[in-house]
């Protein structure tokens, strides 16, 4: 007889296992909201507030609260854990636990019913959260009143507590998911802009090359044929396929200069929907519509860094950048409100300087802490001295 495994997870650690539609996997890319989802349940002390506020306990106190608090846990914890279907039937789980033990329990009463509030803002649409937190609250206050005997006082503190802290979730989870969703819509036209970019250059690259290699075998196969009949002709052949290849190679080259390059208006207008996806307010001038090649990308690569650093580091609120050009210098200034370069300079920034000092330029920050940064980058617009670029012209073979 053969033995069979059995792979089953226990009931008591399935009941805890997270589904994949769980709050808690919906938290995994944010792993704030998983600790904060912990760090919750400190308010339950509550629940024993009447060991403190309340000179004398009602009789049935410790039994209504060794049943209650359990329960109140294993229910919290499912809302989390369980698939985000389920979450009303948990809310009301709780939402039961604070109506039957205010009788017994008041201030457990009480808790129950704000982290009821709390776990109804992840129930879907803010205005359905709000409905079902009236709901609850009318129902809590109903009971409270009139078969408990609470003040009015007391109830409305209490319900204003709640519906507070259940507002507040739902505006926290709305502006979260705004933020989600601003995310996408920006990594899509990324994503569309890149697809474009890359039909563009396969167009390109088409024109550019399909007519040129196609007369390169052309006349490769043509001299082949000559080579045994007219080493004259042949060679001519060959220096012709040569001519139109180095053509081709200039132009490929051309081309790729200009794939590369993004430009420094280009470059400003994706600074505004990075940091305007940021709720950074940008703003840019520049009366240089057109630069030098050379110059134009690597300012352009400079003004990438210098956003990148004020999106990822500066904690601003407002940046701008202006660029300015007269006939002999290049003039670009980059501003922020952040907090400053409290921590020296990184890689970010010794790569600025490289760049620029490679123009023959020179690059000034001006920080405070919490005061904000000021770059400012000055280029000579006429050529300067200094190593040239490698050549990727083709060697010729020696002879």
């Amino acid at each position: 007889m053969t033995a069979r495994l059995s792979t089953d997870i226990p009931m008591h650690r399935s009941w805890f296992q997270p589904t994949p539609d769980s709050l808690w996997n919906r938290f995994r890319d944010r792993p704030r909201l998983r600790i904060a989802s912990f760090f919750n349940l400190v308010w339950a002390v509550y629940v024993f507030g009447d060991l403190i506020f309340s000179q004398t306990l009602g009789p049935h106190w410790g039994l209504a609260t060794a049943i209650s608090f359990p329960l109140f846990l294993f229910f919290y914890a499912m809302s989390y854990v369980r698939p985000l279907r389920h979450l009303p039937w948990f809310i009301a789980a709780v939402a039961l636990l604070s109506y039957g033990t205010l009788h017994f329990n008041a201030s457990g009463g009480g808790t129950y019913i704000i982290y009821a509030c709390a776990m109804t803002s992840f129930g879907g649409a803010p205005k359905k959260c709000l409905a079902g937190m009236a709901i609850l609250l009318g129902i809590f206050a109903a009971i409270a009143y009139f078969s408990a005997g609470w003040p009015i006082s007391i109830i409305a503190t209490l319900s204003f507590i709640a519906l507070s802290v259940g507002t507040i979730n739902v505006i926290y989870r709305f502006n979260a998911q705004r933020d989600i969703e601003l995310q996408l819509s920006h990594d899509e036209i990324r994503r569309l802009a890149a697809t474009a970019e890359r039909e563009r250059i396969g167009r390109d690259l088409h024109d550019l090359l399909g007519h040129t290699l196609s007369l390169i075998t052309l006349k490769l196969e043509l001299s082949r044929r000559l080579l045994d009949r007219d080493n004259a002709a042949a060679r001519r052949e060959m220096e012709e396929a040569e001519q139109v290849a180095r053509h081709a190679l200039a132009e490929v080259r051309s081309a790729v200069t200009g794939i590369r390059a993004s430009g420094v208006v280009a470059e400003l207008a994706a600074a505004r929907v990075l940091l305007n996806t940021a709720m950074i307010d940008f703003v840019y001038t520049s009366n240089a519509p057109e630069l030098p090649t050379r110059l134009d990308n690597q300012l352009a690569l400079v003004l990438r860094e210098a956003v990148t650093n004020i999106h990822r580091h500066a904690g601003a609120t407002f940046a701008e950048a202006t660029v300015t050009m007269d006939e002999q210098i290049c003039t670009m200034t980059i501003v922020d409100n952040g907090r400053g370069l409290a921590g020296g300079e990184g890689n970010g920034i010794c790569g600025m300087r490289e760049r620029v000092r490679a123009l023959g330029g020179t690059l000034a920050f001006e920080s405070n802490v919490q005061k904000g940064t000021i770059v400012r980058i000055e280029v000579p617009l006429t050529p300067v001295d200094r190593l040239p670029e490698p050549s990727t012209e083709p060697s010729r073979l020696a002879s």
